[in-house]
């Protein structure tokens, strides 16, 4: 029923009916919304009366709530439970949604009366005068200020654009499906858990191949299964499947794509007066130019690299010869163990995911922010696998929290956070909902989950962003959950990562799943001394995708090559120029599957290190200050995930600790002092 996408709903917290959308529904649904949010545009326009911040800004905030509730939806649905006939949609609406963006920041009248309220700011305060700050400039940097001619081309950009993406976003999706490894006998899998082997069965069953097993692809370069398969070939035609997606010069080959896509971002931003696309994107963030980017990134990837050479020495020493980048993770693991009697593998049975979640990752949230968090098996998400808990703060009901944890050919690659609901007082939303995914292998029915060490941090990791997205509190739904700069919203998720070993937390949660012993007391210590191990190897993989991405987006049109077979030359050239081309340490992503920068982390995925920064900071103030205590919970709540984007947030975190973040606690934790 298409009334279930344009009306609030009635479930509690307005939690999206879904058992009564289909996708039948979603087209209708967004025309309706882009009229009715065109047809308020025209009110504000057409308006005789003098521009004013209730007239126009407020009068703006409003106009969009239907359209957003279905986009919400929509893009949700899409990306954890897709469809051929929902890829078909966003193929179809993504350049009209860019037309319909268009129509609103490029519109002269609508410009003209932002910018009669831009003039008169010094009479506003606090958050009202932020709001028009940071629409105003919204307008510029959209093309508001263009003449007519250049902004009939920013509109043809935009659409083209939009529409690229959608179809790198599907292929690469499709070819990912695609490449899944069969693998014939239960022997070759040595190494895997029962759990993971049961997985790899239920996925072959579903693909119609009984009696086989099937590894899906995760999205970046090195599959976590590379770090225990015992079989030296599989691991290598598992590392081989991962860096052939998007790249084999089939239906699903996405280097055209990218290239076509770069090269009308690079035009994009020289018509709006930008040397290069990193330009306008660094331009709207807290990094400010490209070179702030670029100067970060080069001066950590050469003690980066120093320290990548260092741990392969030892590596193939423990592997007895010269190792390739599929046997990096495997003999990395050995080694580990050798030189701290860590073996992260054996640590599973201790990580059991409903316990994680439950005395682990709320446990925490309980101590720092007073929430509980109460399963609601009444209420119903978008798939079977979704579970939903209402969300408490001090006894008082706040939002709703959904986690998606397992993987499913339906479900995008990596891990995220979405949210259907953020809490404003303008359209009179109280409350939050947000939704965690997960791409854990889902183990055969009365087998349990058990999460390997990086899937837990990844649950902490994104259960931060829940947090920011639940806490959040703003008058204008332009500031509320997570709508912050690109390059400062992964700081809150990275900081809730320091509570899974936190002692406290971590004897609380990693309880054996069979005998019920807690994990050995000496192991969080063998961690702590082991914190640095690898890390050249993390930073370098990292680090090299950031580069990729930024020089990407540093090209003018004119530079970006034509032949698709040029990738691959201009990624090693751009890794060779900053000393990252060792073949034994792959880049995190390849272009041809670099999701992020063909999504919303356009010349942007230098974030995560550009927010650690940030992070290691307040990691350290939490261990100065007494740690996981509510006192220490409230003025983080105050002054970084409880504000949204209602202010700048360097400057409230700057109020907060007195100065900014120094770089030293980073280098210090990634081993680069």
């Amino acid at each position: 029923m298409i009334d279930a996408l344009l009306e609030p709903s009635d479930l509690p917290h307005r939690l999206p009916r879904f058992a009564d959308i289909s996708i039948d529904d979603y087209g209708p649904a967004i025309e309706h919304g882009m009229a009715e949010q065109l047809a308020a545009l025209t009110t504000i326009t057409s308006s005789g009366e003098e521009p004013t911040f209730e007239n126009t800004l407020v009068a703006l905030e409003r106009s969009g709530e239907t359209l957003d509730r279905v986009l919400r939806v929509f893009f949700a649905q899409l990306s954890a439970d897709s469809t051929d006939a929902l890829e078909e949609l966003h193929t179809a609406y993504a350049p009209r949604l860019a037309a319909h963006h268009d129509a609103m920041l490029l519109d002269d009248a609508l410009f003209a009366r932002v910018n009669a309220v831009y003039e008169k700011r010094d009479e506003l305060e606090g958050e009202d005068r932020y709001l028009v700050e940071r629409y105003q400039r919204d307008f510029v940097l959209a093309g508001a200020a263009l003449g007519e001619s250049e902004k009939a081309r920013l509109r043809q950009l935009n659409q083209e654009i939009s529409a690229l993406e959608a179809a790198f976003s599907q292929a690469s999706q499709a070819d990912s499906n695609d490449l899944a490894v069969v693998v014939d006998s239960v022997e070759e899998l040595a190494g895997l858990t029962p759990g993971e082997i049961s997985a790899a069965a239920a996925a072959a069953e579903g693909r119609g191949l009984p009696g086989k097993y099937l590894i899906t692809l995760t999205l970046f370069t090195a599959h976590p299964y590379l770090s225990v398969l015992e079989n030296r070939e599989l691991r290598q035609r598992l590392f081989e499947a991962q860096l052939a997606r998007g790249s084999r010069g089939n239906d699903n080959d996405t280097r055209s794509i990218a290239l076509d896509a770069l090269r009308l971002r690079a035009e994009k931003a020289q018509l709006l007066g930008f040397d290069s696309y990193a330009g306008l994107v660094t331009a709207d963030n807290t990094a400010g130019t490209p070179k702030a980017v670029r100067d970060m990134l080069e001066r950590l990837a050469a003690p980066a690299a120093r320290n990548a050479r260092a741990e392969q020495a030892a590596l193939e020493a423990s592997a007895g010869g010269p190792i390739e980048a599929w046997d990096w993770p495997y003999y990395a693991e050995k080694v580990r163990a050798s030189e701290y009697d860590v073996d992260l593998a054996v640590l599973r049975p201790w990580f059991e995911a409903d316990r994680v979640l439950r005395d682990g990752v709320f446990f925490a949230a309980g101590r720092l922010y007073g929430l509980t968090f109460e399963e609601r098996p009444d209420l119903q998400g978008y798939h079977p696998d979704v579970r939903v808990f209402e969300v408490s703060r001090d006894g008082e009901p706040i939002g709703l929290y959904l986690l998606d944890l397992y993987t499913r050919d339906s479900k995008k690659g990596g891990a995220w956070m979405n949210s259907y609901v953020t809490a404003n007082t303008l359209l009179g939303e109280p409350s939050a909902i947000v939704t965690n995914n997960l791409n854990v292998p889902k183990p055969a029915p009365g087998e349990p989950t058990l999460l390997t060490f990086d899937e837990v941090n990844t649950l902490f990791h994104e259960f931060g962003h829940a947090l920011h997205g639940l806490l959040a509190r703003a008058t204008y739904p332009r500031f509320a959950a997570t709508a912050v700069y690109r390059d400062f919203v992964e700081y809150p998720s990275q900081v809730n990562e320091m509570w899974m070993l936190w002692p406290e937390v971590l004897a609380n949660y990693a309880v054996h799943y069979e005998t019920g012993e807690p994990i050995p007391a000496d192991v969080l210590g063998k961690l702590e001394a082991s914190s640095t191990f690898n890390e050249g190897f993390a930073t370098s993989e990292y680090l090299a995708a950031a580069l990729i991405d930024l020089a990407w987006h540093e090209l003018g049109p004119g530079d970006v090559p034509t032949s698709r077979e040029a990738v691959g030359e201009f990624e090693a050239a751009a890794l060779a120029a900053v000393g990252l081309d060792n073949p034994a340490v792959r880049p995190r992503y390849y272009t041809a599957y670099f999701k992020h920068i063909f999504g919303g982390y356009a010349s942007a995925y230098y974030s995560y290190i550009w927010s650690e920064v940030l992070d290691a900071d307040t990691v350290a103030w939490f261990k100065e200050n007494g740690g996981l205590t509510r006192e220490n919970g409230e003025a983080y709540v105050r002054y970084v995930i409880g504000i949204g984007g209602t202010r700048d947030p360097l400057e409230s975190y700057a109020e907060w600790r007195g100065r900014p973040a120094p770089i030293a606690p980073l280098l210090e934790r990634r081993g680069l002092a």
